[in-house]
């Protein structure tokens, strides 16, 4: 355990509008479960070098494959689920830590956070980094050119439809999430592909409205760094890795560092330890 590091992020003055200071380490779309134990060896360590490196760590959406209910994480957890709940509050316990949620864990609360020492942090915030402003989010909201999936995210963020499903028993919300999510990767085989991915108008919609110069989101599992054009001016969209060291030919995983010299993203294809961080 290292020592804690205080931060002005400790006590945002608006959840909407962060303000960090230091080094923020940010990552996206992790998917644990309980079958990716390589890639859970690999994030784990990635957090060690978080507590070590950073002065804030934020995980933006999609940490798990699935979330069917905090009550999942409070009663007899199993064992995969008991050791990140004791990691993530590791990481609390030295660095301030933020849980934002992704279109396979929208139903991650307050009362999981909570439980780590983490905070929740809202679809969208902007970031005051030593970077300056940095506008960050999961990225699905983004993906508009996907018209059913939206519906479906509409519905699903619906706090009645929300507290409807939550009242079931944890049996039949596994059920009902597998089925969503077997019927979702059907849908996803005959889309485009540019269907999948972010709209480059609701991406210069969301630059105009807030006037950011640099955006990070996840979701598309499409790292890059893009520079666009927008009414003249030069902004960058930053889309962090998905971890995948399980189940795929060529392992990968990666994270966003912000600090005082800018925005810098890091890849990782080893599927044992992945390097300190360096600017990529």
């Amino acid at each position: 355990m290292c020592p804690s590091k205080m931060s002005s992020s400790r006590k945002p003055r608006s959840l909407n509008n962060l303000a960090i200071a230091g080094s923020v380490w940010i990552a996206s779309d992790i998917h644990l479960g309980p079958h990716v134990p390589a890639t859970a060896r690999v994030f784990y360590q990635f957090l060690d070098e978080a507590c070590a490196n950073a002065d804030a760590l934020i995980l933006c959406g999609d940490i798990f494959d699935a979330w069917i209910g905090d009550d999942v994480a409070r009663v007899s957890p199993p064992d995969w689920l008991a050791e990140v709940l004791d990691r993530l509050r590791q990481v609390s316990a030295c660095i301030p830590l933020w849980l934002g949620r992704g279109n396979r864990d929208f139903l991650l609360g307050k009362s999981f956070a909570d439980a780590v020492g983490a905070r929740m942090l809202p679809d969208v915030v902007c970031l005051e980094t030593d970077a300056g402003r940095v506008l960050l989010s999961h990225g699905d909201e983004y993906c508009t050119d996907d018209v059913g999936y939206q519906r479906f995210r509409r519905l699903v963020r619906n706090p009645v439809i929300q507290s409807v499903f939550l009242k079931l028993g944890l049996g039949l919300r596994r059920r009902i999430a597998q089925m969503a999510r077997q019927r979702s990767t059907a849908s996803n085989q005959n889309k485009l592909k540019h269907i999948m991915d972010v709209s480059p108008s609701a991406i210069e919609q969301a630059f105009r409205a807030t006037g950011v110069v640099n955006m990070v989101h996840g979701h598309t599992h499409r790292p890059a760094i893009h520079t666009l054009e927008i009414d003249g001016h030069t902004r960058q969209r930053f889309v962090l890795p998905d971890w995948d060291h399980d189940h795929s030919a060529a392992p990968r995983g990666g994270w966003l560092v912000i600090n005082g010299s800018g925005l810098h993203l890091h890849q990782t294809t080893s599927p044992e330890q992945p390097p300190s961080p360096e600017q990529s």
